[in-house]
C-alpha cells in the first residue's frame, strides 16, 4: 500500500492530465477522479439508472453511456439539479477513490481531482499539489481543446475555486505555462520530494 497520498488539482485547462502523465512515466500510480466518476455511472450501474429516471432518456446516449455533455448543460443552468446530482454521485465517487487509493502499491500515489478542494478531498491526502496557469490560459486552452463556447468555460471556472484560493491552499505549486522540458524538470524535483516524504511517513509508522 502506498504510504503517501498526493492530491493533484488545478483549474479547468491547467494541464493536470499532462502533469499526472509525467508522474506516471516515473512509475507513480494515480487515481483519476474523472475516470472514477465515469466508472460509477457506467452502463448497468444503479447510479446511471437513477440519473436517467431523474432527467430523462436525453442524458443517455445511443450506446448506453451517460451523455455527460448534455447532463453538464442541464446542471450548470439549474442549481437544484446540480445539488441533486452531487448528493447522488459524490459519496459513490469518494468510496471508489478510497478503494483504489488503498490498493495502490507505488511508494506514493496521486489523487488527480479537478474539484479536490471544492469537494474537500484534500482531507484524504497528505499534501496538495496545484497546477497553475493564468485564467486567460484556462479559457484559451479549454475552448480550443473542447470547442466549448467561452461563456460555458467561464461558468465552469466560476463553479471552481478561484486561482487565488487554490494557490492559498497548495503545499506545492507547479506552473504549466512554459515548455514541456521545464515541466518535466519540475515534476522530477517534486518526485524526489514526495519519495522522501513517503519514506519518512513509513519510518514513523514503524516506530
Amino acid at each position: 500500500m502506498s504510504q503517501f497520498w498526493v492530491g493533484l488539482t488545478g483549474g479547468i485547462g491547467s494541464g493536470k492530465s499532462t502533469v499526472a502523465e509525467e508522474f506516471v512515466r516515473l512509475g507513480v500510480q494515480q487515481v483519476d477522479a474523472d475516470i472514477v466518476a465515469r466508472q460509477v455511472v457506467a452502463p448497468g450501474t444503479e447510479a446511471l439508472d437513477t440519473i436517467v429516471q431523474q432527467f430523462g432518456d436525453a442524458v443517455r446516449s445511443s450506446d448506453g453511456q451517460l451523455d455527460r455533455a448534455r447532463l453538464r448543460q442541464i446542471v450548470f443552468s439549474d442549481e437544484a439539479a446540480k445539488t441533486w446530482l452531487n448528493q447522488l454521485l459524490h459519496p459513490l465517487i469518494r468510496q471508489e477513490m478510497l478503494r483504489q487509493l488503498s490498493e495502490a502499491t507505488s511508494p506514493y500515489v496521486l489523487l488527480v481531482a479537478p474539484l479536490l478542494l471544492e469537494n474537500k478531498l484534500d482531507q484524504l491526502v497528505d499534501t496538495v499539489l496545484v497546477v497553475d496557469v493564468s485564467e486567460q490560459t484556462q479559457i484559451t486552452r479549454t475552448s480550443e481543446r473542447d470547442g466549448s463556447p467561452i461563456p460555458l468555460v467561464q461558468s465552469i471556472m466560476a463553479a471552481q475555486c478561484s486561482r487565488q484560493q487554490r494557490l492559498a491552499r497548495a503545499n506545492y505549486v507547479i506552473s504549466n505555462e512554459g515548455s514541456i522540458e521545464a515541466l518535466q524538470a519540475k515534476v522530477a524535483e517534486l518526485h524526489r520530494n514526495f519519495l522522501r516524504s513517503a519514506e519518512e511517513k513509513l519510518a514513523k509508522s514503524l516506530t
